[in-house]
């Protein structure tokens, strides 16, 4: 017979320690999601130099991002199933490494093709650290430091889109295209046996495996290739949409019907499982499936406007990578700020209220954009961002708190990972729609403005009559100073058409953010949460 274990303080009561060990295992925890995080956006300001390098065209080395963000798409509801499968603690350690293998590998590549095939590896292998990270740190925390678990995994994982493009645009212009992706390596194995030593599984996750593996280990090969092909073609067609002129293409066609077919075959077929691969039947909680809604629109906010702010200052107002990157850090510091308030807030205070006003911070911030222009000074820029980015910090841990707080605890890697892919497909729509717009309503404006352009109106007249005057010095003997006046005309109504497409979509976003505030009251934060079980080997 084995020995009986020592009575200790920790074994009559296993929350009295955690806490320790908490904020032992957040920082490590959270770096892993931050670098799966960063990923999603820190090549996109590097495709040019990747495209040159590696003797492409920009469309082609645009599939670098595709490839990632479609095996990435894929694998994030699944990483719950994975996780209580193989272990937590295996799973996650093993992202890790494969991560930062496929990482060195992706900055090592000789060509493009295999560049996108190593990227591809890479999101397929990174898919489970951002929903098994806020798991661990959620079981890890005592019920009332969850808060402060759920707003450091929102630093990670809010600021590193914020900060990406910026740092690959550094990385780029002072090192290589390739130290994008080979400054995971070093990050990933100093972590890895930290979190051998810090993370531990709770008991659910050794019964799971124990009960799986007594069954013999089946996977739904059905319910993965429905959900494996529906989220990949539609991670397609959100990324290729714009760019094919969407369904005027036969391929975006072809690809939102095989996406919807298979994801309705994939919940008809999910539903009713015993041992599903995404646990659905979560959906039957109305404050989870409202948390996920809510969440679903901070994606598409977030990664939005991310993406909008640097294409407004760089093609508008002619700013640098770096002064764009100047321009938006203030507004990832302030969450960065307040997220650890939020997390102190949200233990005492109706997270609804919280939700709220983030909602009407964000929605006011958007309002405000659209009065911007191109003559907008870097100050006032900065200031709205950091007004977008308030209303950001008090949105994250509240909708994840009440997301988890009627949630049994062996449920929470499933929970985490449907969350995650609430996020991330919300920010695929978000970049997707907002581009798309940004297009179209630029198309549109220009049309709408050059029918003012024509030899009846005095105001023509009379700018071309000054601008005769204003070119005159600069033209050489047979030279226009018509064709330069017109030329600097057709340069402004370019730019004008192109701002009042930003001020759409700023108001677009502005609406959308509004529309959610009367929606934060479907949710219904659990009174006293249970506690979490305590971990073990």
């Amino acid at each position: 017979m084995e020995d009986a274990p020592a009575l200790t303080a920790e074994n009559l009561n296993p929350a009295a320690s955690r806490p320790v060990k908490f904020w032992a295992i957040a920082p490590v925890v959270a770096m892993a999601a931050f670098m799966e995080v960063l990923d999603l956006s820190i090549a996109n300001v590097s495709l040019l130099h990747i495209a040159g390098s590696l003797s492409a065209s920009k469309s082609q080395a645009t599939w670098v991002l595709t490839s990632y963000t479609v095996t990435n798409a894929i694998i994030l509801p699944l990483s719950g199933w994975l996780a209580a499968t193989f272990g937590r603690k295996r799973y996650f350690m093993a992202s890790v490494g494969a991560f930062s293998i496929a990482s060195l590998l992706s900055g090592l590549a000789p060509t493009l093709g295999s560049l996108i095939f190593f990227r591809a590896i890479q999101g397929l292998v990174g898919g489970g650290l951002q929903p098994n990270a806020q798991a661990i740190l959620s079981d890890a925390a005592p019920p009332e430091k969850r808060g402060m678990a759920f707003a450091l995994y929102g630093m990670a994982v809010v600021f590193a889109p914020a900060i990406g493009p910026t740092l690959g645009g550094w990385i780029t212009d002072h090192m290589s295209w390739r130290w994008v992706f080979l400054i995971n390596v070093p990050i990933g194995f100093l972590i890895l046996p930290l979190i051998q030593s810090l993370v531990r599984d709770p008991p659910h996750f050794a019964e799971t495996r124990s009960l799986r593996r007594k069954n013999g280990f089946r996977l739904d090969y059905i319910g993965f290739s429905l959900i494996a092909l529906g989220l990949g073609s539609l991670q397609v067609v959100l990324d290729r949409g714009q760019q094919n002129d969407w369904f005027s293409s036969w391929l975006i066609l072809s690809m939102t019907a095989v996406a919807v077919l298979t994801l309705i075959g994939f919940i008809v077929w999910e539903w009713t499982r015993n041992d599903p691969i995404v646990d659905l039947q979560l959906f039957r909680n109305p404050s989870f499936a409202a948390a996920n809604l809510l969440m679903f629109m901070l994606g598409f906010v977030l990664l939005g406007t991310t993406v909008l702010l640097p294409l407004y200052v760089q093609s508008l107002m002619g700013y640098t990578a770096v002064q764009a990157g100047l321009m938006l850090s203030p507004g990832g510091l302030v969450i960065l700020l307040l997220m650890p308030l939020v997390g102190q807030l949200t233990g005492r205070l109706d997270a609804r209220w919280l939700v709220g006003l983030g909602f009407m911070i964000l929605a006011i911030a958007m309002f405000t954009m659209t009065g911007l222009d191109t003559q907008t000074n870097f100050r006032t820029l900065m200031w709205i961002r950091v007004l977008q980015g308030s209303g950001m910090a008090f949105l994250f841990i509240p909708i994840n708190t009440v997301a988890f707080s009627s949630i049994p605890v062996e449920k929470s890697s499933n929970a985490s990972a449907i969350i995650n892919m609430s996020r991330n497909i919300g920010g695929s729509f978000g970049i997707s729609i907002a581009t798309t717009i940004l297009i179209r309503q630029a198309q549109f404006h220009q049309s709408v403005l050059v029918r003012h352009i024509n030899s009846f109106n005095p105001n023509l007249q009379a700018f071309l009559a000054k601008s005769h005057s204003v070119f005159a010095h600069g033209i050489q003997t047979g030279g226009s100073t018509t064709g330069e006046a017109m030329g600097f005309l057709y340069r402004n109504l370019l730019q004008q058409s192109s701002m009042l497409a930003y001020i759409d979509d700023f108001k677009i976003m502005g609406v959308i953010s509004l529309a959610m505030v009367p929606l934060v009251f479907l949710l219904r934060q659990k009174k006293g949460a249970k506690p979490v079980h305590p971990i073990v080997e």
